[in-house]
């Protein structure tokens, strides 16, 4: 089967020249193709974002420190913890993760410190909480940021004091575990704010990991795709393959949920069509500009005229930056703000413009 590196590297075109940018840096980089050396195998690609994160795996997966992973939902930050502790000391012991936004904030600490029988109406018998399943593993916090302040207090003092009781018990029990840490909210916001305590923040803040959202490595895309094939493969599934053109629309697309969604749309296409190699018009119409532009009713795409380059160089990335939030004041504008027909005088979906609009806000403040 050919792998979706090959078909990337042929950079075909689809809506803009975002994708064939990206199958330019793969192409003219012997060291993205080349075998990824012994390490940490997360995250998948050659991008630089991927090869530093990896590096900042392999420089604290040894140590007990704690780490804090930050990104986008969708990012991959279990992926990262889960790396972390395969390379560590306590890979041999549990690795124990837990959704602090999905359990109730009155659950919460039973489900963290366990409980004894009668500590609570319904507590009929004894329940290890996660902190002891995870003795001599790693604690994997998720979500942090959505804790409680009375649980962010307590689980202060655990770090702080590395021990911790039991819901209706006083006797102290010691916290072998390591921490690692997640979340998809700024902290920096949330202590400034009062949503989350400074001296937490402080205490989880030792290594940070900034995980970048896939639209900003388009090029480790043939990459992922070829890992999530395999990873579809072991389930039983069919895999799917694409054409350049497909994997250029793919690179133009905003990605807002990140690897998940490029997970979800593989596996989708894999049930509709498996063993089948796509072409850009057998994709989902938000994942390609020109099937947007054609159902908005905006006509062909429009290729800029490229002014002469100054002899000092640009700053391309702020110039294009620029170029687009001018386009995009000018369709809200003369939309009287309905993004509906804004996105259609752009040639873009609606949820890609929402998309932009919310990433813009987040640069104003």
């Amino acid at each position: 089967m050919r792998t979706q590196r090959a078909a990337f590297k042929d950079g075909i075109r689809c809506g803009d020249d975002h994708g064939a940018r990206a199958a330019d840096r793969l192409a003219d980089r012997p060291d993205l193709r080349a075998p990824i050396a012994p390490g940490p195998s997360h995250p998948t690609g050659r991008s630089a974002a991927a090869v530093r994160v990896r590096r900042l795996i392999s420089q604290v997966a040894g140590f007990d420190t704690t780490v804090l992973i930050l990104g986008e939902s969708g990012t991959g930050k279990e992926g990262v913890a889960r790396e972390l502790h395969r390379l560590s000391s306590r890979a041999d012991g549990p690795f124990v993760p837990v959704n602090c936004a999905a359990i109730p904030a009155e659950l919460m600490e039973s489900e963290l410190f366990g409980h004894e029988r009668g500590a609570f109406s319904g507590a009929l018998s004894l329940r290890r909480g996660r902190f002891e399943l995870a003795e001599g593993g790693t604690l994997f916090l998720d979500e942090v940021s959505e804790m409680s302040p009375q649980l962010q207090a307590k689980l202060l003092r655990v770090l702080q004091e590395r021990s911790f009781e039991r819901v209706g018990s006083g006797e102290l029990r010691s916290a072998d575990v390591r921490i690692i840490a997640a979340t998809n909210r700024d902290l920096d916001a949330e202590v400034a704010n009062g949503r989350f305590r400074g001296d937490l923040y402080f205490r989880l803040h030792v290594f940070p990991i900034q995980l970048a959202p896939l639209r900003e490595r388009v090029e480790d895309l043939p990459l992922l795709i070829d890992s999530l094939n395999e990873i579809l493969g072991l389930k039983g599934h069919g895999t799917v393959t694409f054409t350049s053109a497909a994997l250029a629309s793919l690179a133009n697309y905003g990605w807002p949920g990140n690897v998940r969604e490029l997970e979800n749309l593989l596996e989708r296409l894999a049930i509709v069509a498996p063993g089948a190699h796509l072409e850009a018009a057998d994709l989902p119409e938000r994942f390609c500009l020109e099937r947007q532009h054609a159902a908005a009713g905006a006509g062909p795409l429009v290729q800029p005229v490229p002014a002469p380059l100054p002899a000092e160089g640009v700053a391309l990335r702020d110039l294009v930056q620029r170029f687009e939030d001018d386009l995009i004041g000018q369709a809200m504008a003369r939309a009287d703000g309905v993004i509906a027909e804004a996105a259609r005088l752009l040639g873009i979906g609606r949820t890609t413009l929402v998309e932009k609009l919310r990433r813009r806000e987040q640069a104003s403040v």
